[in-house]
């Protein structure tokens, strides 16, 4: 582990904080000494003897003088004060800063240490699998536009030495050097998706182009993160990876979904034609900390709605039904993909499988509170059955998720309580 030049930075200001003080403490003392003599000697004119009982800046004296300079000495001394509990403040801050440690990261040496890009690796499941994959030593480059993205994902990396952070648009073209790609960059819940629908179209297809374009460049194998909306509204279930789904391509959702059967078209044309090695995912419903408390999909606005005492808004009749993992299982899902000689996508996700209203009772179990259960319209093209048939996986990956439902809410639960309390305090 280096020392990064905010720690030295930190270091200098904590020395220069520390001599201004000692200044300032001295001066303090040396004014201190020097209206208490004044003090003294008018009292010895007035052939007044004081005591330290008497002597008190509290009390009253005998001359308005000694008034006038007790009162500007308290004055003084009182925003010195101030003052110093500002700096304490601010090197509370520098302190924090200075010994916050990096986590834990293996030594790998350059024969086994990989080049890795995480495309959009600050957002919810980039920045857990960046976290994974720096733990275990290798050299990541995290490029993101911070549209759903946020720092705050990252920063306990920022400024080590084998971490990279790219603030850049993946539809512009990145030339960079690195032996493995984890195209993850997308925007993934309805309400972020269809805010630009053009846009999540070319970050699915022109930016699937320049990272396949980079693989081809460099050599480099590149997993490409689709999603479970590949197979729409399904007619078979559970969704095996042979099926071929029911997508209506001018709906509302159609921009991601559509996106994302363009993207793993664009790869396995890349992968016979240009002989780029791919990996493909299909991500199901996925949950866990860093989650946006306003994306939008059910797991967020459930947990919200709970925590704040809100009613809890189910759309529909409330039968339809959703398969959730928790982020920890997804990550160790794609790594082990990108690992395996497997080229053919692969359904991540946990096939075990509730109603909405089901989920709603779970959650609100969970959270307590007051919070009752309300319906709402149905929402336009919104799946009725959701559900991976997850062989392949087990069989070619030796995947299958190991954290429970109820065990990675209550994680989820309270990450949201802490975000609940941050915008509390902020607001």
């Amino acid at each position: 582990m280096f020392p990064s030049d905010s720690a030295k930075h930190g270091r200098q200001m904590l020395i220069r904080i520390n001599v201004f003080l000692a200044l300032l403490l001295g001066s303090g003392l040396l004014s201190l000494g020097i209206i208490y003599g004044l003090v003294v000697s008018n009292n010895n004119a007035l052939k007044h003897e004081f005591t330290k009982k008497e002597f008190q800046f509290s009390g009253t004296t005998d001359s308005e003088l000694n008034m006038d300079l007790v009162y500007k000495l308290k004055k003084e001394l009182a925003s010195a004060n101030d003052k110093i509990e500002q700096l304490e403040n601010k090197m509370q801050g520098f302190e924090e800063r200075i010994k916050k440690p990096y986590p834990n990261v293996k030594y790998l040496n350059y024969r086994t240490k990989k080049r890795i890009l995480v495309t959009g690796g600050a957002g919810f499941v980039g920045s857990h699998l960046v976290d994974k994959l720096m733990k275990a030593g290798h050299d990541i480059t995290v490029v993101d536009n911070f549209f759903t993205g946020v720092k705050a994902n990252v920063e306990q990396w920022i400024g080590h030495a084998n971490f990279e952070l790219i603030h850049q648009d993946i539809v512009n073209p990145l030339f960079v050097e690195v032996d493995e790609i984890y195209h993850l960059a997308s925007p993934a819940s309805p309400p972020h998706y269809m805010f630009n629908p053009v846009k999540t179209i070319k970050t699915n297809t022109i930016g699937t182009i320049n990272m396949l374009g980079l693989a081809k460049r460099v050599g480099a194998k590149v997993l490409i993160a689709s999603t479970s909306e590949v197979y729409g509204d399904p007619e078979v279930h559970p969704q095996p990876e042979t099926y071929w789904g029911h997508v209506n391509p001018i709906g509302p959702r159609a921009c991601y979904d559509e996106g994302k059967r363009v993207s793993e078209t664009l790869s396995y044309a890349y992968a016979k034609h240009e002989k780029v090695s791919v990996r493909v995912a299909r991500i199901f419903n996925t949950h866990g900390p860093r989650m946006h408390m306003n994306d939008g999909r059910v797991v967020s606005n459930f947990i919200v709605q709970a925590l704040r005492n809100e009613p809890i808004t189910v759309y529909g009749r409330g039968n339809q039904t959703r398969s959730f993992q928790y982020v920890s299982d997804l990550v160790d899902g794609l790594i082990a993909l990108m690992d395996s000689n497997y080229t053919q996508p692969v359904n991540l996700g946990n096939p075990t499988e509730h109603t909405i209203n089901e989920f709603a009772a779970i959650i609100k179990g969970l959270v307590g509170g007051k919070s009752t259960v309300i319906t709402s319209s149905a929402v336009e093209d919104d799946p009725q059955r959701r559900k991976p048939d997850i062989t392949r996986a087990m069989t070619y990956l030796n995947w299958k998720p190991k954290v429970g439902l109820k065990e990675g809410l209550k994680m989820t639960i309270n990450y949201f309580k802490q975000e609940l309390r941050k915008s509390q305090k902020t607001a």
